[in-house]
């Protein structure tokens, strides 16, 4: 559980960039020239631009018990036509700077039925300079149910995650949205990247909008790759991958947004100032 599977690499957008369907398939030709750039090679996906369409929730204690505390609570439903399907996307995550310190924390859940867990190493800008790279290890639990109630005590939820239990909860503190914020993202998968050496990297492309008022928030360009040990990535390809993402920020540096990740913009956005290691 404490070896790393995957490396995602991360670039926020502006979300003004972004005023027309067309703009996404506009961004992915950024991509294929800088690719080309810097020897990668890229393939497209058939329906690389068909837009799939999710919800994304964020829930915390009023004073972000959670999130001061590195954890993350977060559901997805997808929909399917216009339509929500059955199952929903349960995440836990525990995402820290220190690799030992995400390793470390045990994100397995306390009751049965279908789950993912993933520890991956998230590349992401640096917060206030182009060019750059910065990680944060991300230990995650991803659960599928129909039957997902976040409405009860933040105790409840820690007797289902245990890790939850070492920051110290009051047992009858509840759980809400964070911000009152519900946010639609629009994503596609748009292709393949290959670093050489069998190193290969699905990338996508997402936008996120306020789904109340239908205003875009921010964008996000992403490829990740999933080895076996991170010891077996070449060398080679591992630098190649890590060159594309910083080229990427100062080739279209007017498409780049700084700043933290998509998940600190929404809890900044009430009137509470909350600090978390990202």
């Amino acid at each position: 559980m404490d070896q790393l599977r995957y490396r995602e690499f991360k670039i926020l957008l502006k979300p003004e960039r972004f005023f027309a369907p067309e703009r996404l398939e506009e961004y992915w030709k950024i991509v294929g020239k800088v690719a080309k750039k810097c020897g990668v090679g890229v393939s497209t996906n058939k329906d690389a631009f068909h837009r799939l369409i999710r919800e994304v929730l964020f829930y915390d204690t009023k004073s972000f018990d959670l999130y001061k505390n590195a954890f993350i609570l977060r559901k997805r439903t997808f929909y399917r036509n216009g339509w929500p399907e059955t199952n929903h996307e349960l995440t836990v995550k525990y995402r820290h700077p220190e690799f030992k310190e995400a390793a470390a924390v045990d994100v397995n859940p306390l009751m049965p039925g279908e789950r993912k867990i993933k520890f991956k190493e998230e590349i992401l800008t640096l917060k206030n300079e182009l060019g750059g790279a910065r990680s944060l290890y991300s230990h995650n639990c991803v659960l599928y149910t129909p039957n997902i109630v976040l409405t009860q005590g933040l105790a409840d939820i820690a007797k289902i995650f245990p890790s939850m239990q070492k920051i110290g909860l009051l047992p009858k503190a509840k759980i809400q949205l964070v911000n009152h914020m519900a946010v639609e993202e629009l994503q596609v998968n748009a292709g393949v990247l290959d670093f050489g050496h069998g190193h290969e990297a699905n990338a996508t492309i997402a936008i996120w909008r306020n789904r109340a008022s239908e205003t875009s928030l921010i964008g996000e360009f992403a490829f990740q790759a999933k080895f076996k040990r991170y010891e077996e990535i070449h060398s080679g390809a591992k630098e190649k991958a890590e060159t594309f993402h910083k080229t990427m920020q100062t080739y279209a540096p007017d498409w780049v947004q700084l700043g933290t990740t998509k998940t600190a913009m929404i809890y900044g956005m009430g009137k509470t100032l909350v600090r978390a290691h990202e």
